[in-house]
């Protein structure tokens, strides 16, 4: 099958960028869009031009590195799937492909495809995580989890951080990433004894690192290769609220 490409090309963070077209007339609809991009890049290095960057690693839907933006979406157009593993055969022959990197003010082009999301790494250290004694495992269960609270959790738990929610937000917000992670951590014994102090940590950091607010247009969870649904925002607010009001009741801040 046919394909033209148009690529976003920037050479660094202060460049101006610019869309690049490129034709692959030879692209088999098994490919998945990454193997694309490296035949692509193949034929630019013999040629003697410079590759286009974008970030990868697992290639199996694991890691969330290969983000970028496809004919518009947030990880192309197939639901519940990475850019790795995203396939030729959701496109036709002779389609015009337009590909960019994630769109956010959090997010500063690094080169071509490429971004910088180490903000959703400050929104994790600030208190996505438990505080538990090092040492030899607990017996397994020692401490009872009620099923429901288990499976939302793991369903929760399962955000992968690549970012989509917040290329797809017309906000550029990361309320459903910084929500899947206080939520995964706050509906197990473990993490709840510190949700009061993780949540408005965390949601403090993740206003200071410039993302926009949640206004509800859902579609961070259409584009989320994870399926982490909207109501996880809904038990951020919920869980906010409840631990600032308990902390100033007590004289905490």
């Amino acid at each position: 099958m046919r394909l033209t490409l148009r690529i976003w090309r920037q050479a660094g963070p202060e460049a101006r960028g610019d869309m690049v077209t490129y034709e692959v007339p030879d692209a088999s609809e098994d490919m998945s869009f990454l193997e694309l991009l490296d035949v692509l890049n193949e034929r630019l290095i013999a040629a003697g031009e410079e590759p286009v960057a974008f970030d990868h690693d697992c290639r199996e839907g694991i890691c969330g590195a290969c983000g970028m933006v496809i004919n518009g979406v947030a990880h192309g157009p197939q639901r519940a799937t990475t850019t790795c593993q995203l396939h030729l055969r959701q496109f036709s022959d002779g389609d015009v492909i337009d590909v960019e990197p994630w769109r956010a003010a959090a997010f500063p082009v690094v080169r071509d495809l490429v971004v910088d999301r180490s903000a959703l790494d400050r929104i994790v250290q600030a208190g996505g995580y438990v505080t538990v004694p090092t040492g030899s495992a607990p017996e397994a269960h020692s401490v009872p989890v009620p099923k429901a609270a288990a499976d939302e959790a793991f369903d929760a738990a399962t955000c992968i951080g690549c970012g989509a929610c917040v290329a797809a937000c017309p906000n550029g917000s990361a309320m459903l990433f910084t929500a899947a992670k206080t939520t995964h951590l706050g509906l197990l014994p473990q993490g709840a004894v510190e949700q009061d102090r993780r949540v408005p940590a965390m949601v403090a950091a993740h206003d200071a690192e410039g993302f926009g607010g949640c206004s509800n247009t859902g579609e961070c969870t259409a584009v989320c290769p994870k399926g982490i649904p909207l109501g996880a925002i809904g038990r951020l607010n919920a869980d906010l609220l409840g631990a600032l009001r308990r902390t100033r009741g007590t004289g905490r801040d």
